[in-house]
């Protein structure tokens, strides 16, 4: 069992607080009063916050003005594309066989039913050696084996009143429009957006 110790004894090793005046605590008399934040701080805080949003604004306008050029690109590029088709059709027609034909009958020049050939390496002549009768075997500018709607209402080359399948009736030939769609002038196209 243990002694209650005399007042002072447990904190005997411990220094004692000296007695000087200037090392006591006391009250203040007035709290210190706020420093005000700096200024400076707060508005390069805000400033920042400005610049970000201009930022983002200023991104989503030109992303909107882009989709607006891309829109335009594109319809331009689909009535090019329509062009490119309809003057593909018609190199496609000019250059049909059948349109060829036409053209050479128109010409004055005639098929001739047993083809002759010269051989270069000896001179010879290699078939009928006969020249081609004043009149065709084919005529391919009455009504053709299958009519070909891209040069059906296409004039000749030297007679610009005559047409390739003028005889043919209506039924037997497609009329193609060969016209391109009207390109789009009217207002802003606008992007396709969900």
């Amino acid at each position: 069992m243990s002694t209650p110790l005399a007042s002072g004894e447990l904190f005997d090793d411990l220094p004692f607080p000296s007695a000087d005046p200037s090392r006591r605590l006391r009250a203040v008399e007035q709290a210190e009063p706020r420093r005000r934040p700096r200024l400076v701080y707060g508005l390069v805080a805000v400033a920042g916050a400005l610049a970000i949003a201009g930022a983002q604004m200023g991104m989503s306008i030109l992303t909107t003005q882009n989709s607006y050029e891309l829109k335009s690109l594109m319809t331009e590029q689909r009535s090019v594309q329509w062009q490119q088709q309809i003057l593909q059709d018609k190199v496609a027609g000019l250059s049909s066989p059948q349109y060829l034909a036409a053209n050479a009958a128109d010409l004055g020049m005639v098929t001739g039913a047993q083809p002759t050939y010269l051989r270069l390496s000896d001179g010879a002549i290699v078939g009928s050696g006969k020249p081609a009768s004043s009149t065709s075997s084919t005529k391919a500018d009455t009504k053709a084996a299958v009519p070909n709607a891209l040069v059906s209402n296409v004039p000749l080359a030297t007679d610009r009143t005559a047409t390739l399948g003028a005889g043919a009736a209506a039924t037997d030939t497609v009329v193609v429009d060969p016209v391109a769609p009207p390109a789009i002038a009217d207002g802003l196209p606008t992007p396709n957006t969900r």
